[in-house]
């Protein structure tokens, strides 16, 4: 009778141990709901104004950084199908998408500045107008429809 019990105790303790895994497992799973690929920028980035002029001198000046920067991964026309882009592990953004369009400079210049992998922080590498300048450009692709 006690090996019964041992035996029928150790069931329980294993299918206590096997639904607490599941439960763990459907609430981190639980927390990837959505989108897991959006990328958000935070509230405040939104209110950020773009200081920078957005005209044929400010969006040359974003092209030129651009072609030096961002192309490799985003293409020649914004689309996300640069050289690297096959090469990462997640989707380039598409510059010619409506999404895209629909964000503040100050979002997306948020985006720049920070990163997020695969995508590096240019926040050493470009100075703020040069971000800017560059923001004046890629909103170009979205416009071009």
């Amino acid at each position: 009778m006690k090996t019964i019990v041992i035996q029928v105790s150790k069931i329980k303790l294993s299918s206590s141990i096997l639904i607490g895994a599941a439960a763990l497992f459907l609430a981190f799973t639980s927390m990837r709901v959505g989108n897991p690929e959006k990328w958000t920028a935070p509230a405040d980035a939104d209110k950020k104004v773009n200081p920078v002029a957005s005209n044929e001198k400010s969006i040359a000046a974003g092209k030129d950084i651009f072609g030096k920067s961002c192309v490799s991964c985003h293409g020649k026309k914004g689309k996300g199908d640069g050289p690297k882009s096959a090469e990462l592990d997640k989707p380039v953004s598409d510059f010619t998408k409506e999404d895209f369009g629909k964000q503040t400079d100050g979002a997306i210049f948020w985006k720049i500045t920070e990163g997020r992998k695969p995508m590096p922080s240019f926040k050493k590498e470009m100075t703020e107008e040069q971000r800017w300048q560059v923001i004046n450009y890629i909103k170009e692709f979205s416009k071009k429809k």
